[in-house]
């Protein structure tokens, strides 16, 4: 069963570990609709309990399989716990659309705030 993933930091497109995500499809670039806090420590992490700015990202459309290796890589549930977060995606023209999502949020708060909730390579 195919499940849809927002990701936001190393994971996105021209980022190091988009390799895992190569046989996914991108629906599009996005933002969550509730605002979190996103954070960097050279990769970034996002806060779910603070409220600082919507998050940018991509959604991609993932294989079980993906979504495996996709647990591994981030340390589900240790690490980050993966959870469902409402995710409006961009489009053309002027409708929205908005996706229910899977997104990896840090069980820690560290690193520079990033306020734009925007992660850009360093």
């Amino acid at each position: 069963m195919e499940q849809l993933v927002f990701v936001y930091g190393t994971l996105k497109k021209g980022y190091i570990n988009h390799r895992l995500l190569v046989s996914s499809e991108l629906l599009g670039r996005g933002r969550t609709v509730k605002e979190y806090a996103m954070y960097s420590m050279g990769v970034p992490i996002v806060v779910k309990d603070e409220q600082v700015s919507p998050i940018i990202g991509e959604l991609y459309k993932v294989d079980e399989t993906t979504l495996v290796y996709l647990d591994s890589l981030e340390g589900q549930p240790d690490w980050y716990r993966r959870e469902e977060v409402d995710v409006l995606l961009d489009t053309d023209g002027d409708r929205q659309r908005i996706e229910k999502a899977w997104l990896y949020f840090s069980r820690d708060k560290r690193g520079t705030l990033v306020p734009s909730g925007e992660y850009l390579k360093e």
